[in-house]
């Protein structure tokens, strides 16, 4: 990799960032694409100060934005598109001259790797797990961009599950979607969906193996399921819907996606994907 004067510096934001694994994918990508673009990790505490320098930076090209900065970076930019706007979360910005444009890659990059695995929404009752940030910008990716017939959102807070579908409830042409509990009606709720999206940390490793919050005997062979969780590569959800003969798709393919939409509007060229993917499952590998 040469690093030079032209160099143009792109970072991910958070609070920790140490386990991050968005430097080997995207500089995977840069080098594969052969572009003179370096990505590196800041830990990050005064949001206001870090957006202000890559304002004053030519040089600074993108930013990633972790947790806890996904909404705290909104009021320090310039220009917010829409999606990021109605989901209220960034998790790309791009620098155009000073210029600060925040947007979201989260919930299209969802999409893209269900359709990536031909999995169609239009038509199809989809579930949610959990109704945090995750689930959040997803939800409001198939509502903007697909046809789902149906969305349920089931979780442990029903102040926050509520107040989630009645967002997604107000948009323009929304479909029908209702809220529940997560320990009450997920069994009815598995029975009555064909898409069953994993939202939560449960199945995170170290603990993948004692955690789940699907019980396998609620597994169907016409579900497909999405685990947003990508350590480990396949968690127990994922390895016991496997078992029952569901199409799986793997969280890493989401965090795959949004990376290569945002190296595409860091770079304006087509993101390497296989590259990319490569070097992803080469740090999951070595992480675990």
């Amino acid at each position: 990799m040469l690093v030079d004067t032209a160099t143009q510096v792109c970072a991910v934001i958070g609070n920790p960032v140490r386990h991050s694994l968005s430097p080997a994918i995207h500089n995977a990508g840069f080098q594969a694409a052969g572009l003179n673009y370096v990505y590196v990790a800041f830990r990050v505490e005064d949001v206001g100060a870090c957006l202000a320098g890559m304002r004053a930076c030519q040089g600074f090209r993108g930013i990633s934005v972790t947790i806890p900065h996904k909404a705290a970076v909104i009021p320090h930019l310039d220009e917010l598109e829409p999606m990021a706007a109605a989901v209220g979360s960034v998790n790309t910005i791009v620098n155009e001259n000073g210029r600060l444009i925040g947007s979201t890659t989260d919930g299209l990059g969802a999409l893209h790797a269900l359709s990536e695995a031909g999995v169609n929404l239009d038509g199809r009752r989809v579930l949610f797990l959990g109704a945090g940030g995750a689930v959040r910008s997803v939800a409001f990716a198939f509502l903007d961009r697909a046809k789902p017939a149906r969305l349920t959102v089931l979780g442990r807070t029903a102040v926050r599950v509520q107040a989630l579908v009645d967002e997604l409830a107000a948009r323009p042409g929304a479909v029908k979607v209702e809220a529940g509990d997560l320990r009450a009606d997920l069994a009815r709720a598995m029975a009555e969906h064909d898409v069953v999206i994993q939202g939560t940390p449960a199945g995170m490793y170290p603990e993948w193996m004692a955690n789940t919050l699907v019980p396998a005997e609620l597994l169907r062979p016409e579900h497909v399921v999405f685990d947003m969780v990508y350590r480990p590569i396949k968690t127990r959800l994922i390895r016991e819907s496997e078992d029952a003969g569901c199409q799986v798709v793997l969280g890493l393919e989401m965090l795959l996606n949004q990376a290569a939409l945002q190296f595409e509007l860091w770079t304006n060229a087509p993101a390497p994907a296989n590259d990319m993917r490569q070097a992803l499952v080469s740090a999951l590998n070595k992480d675990q």
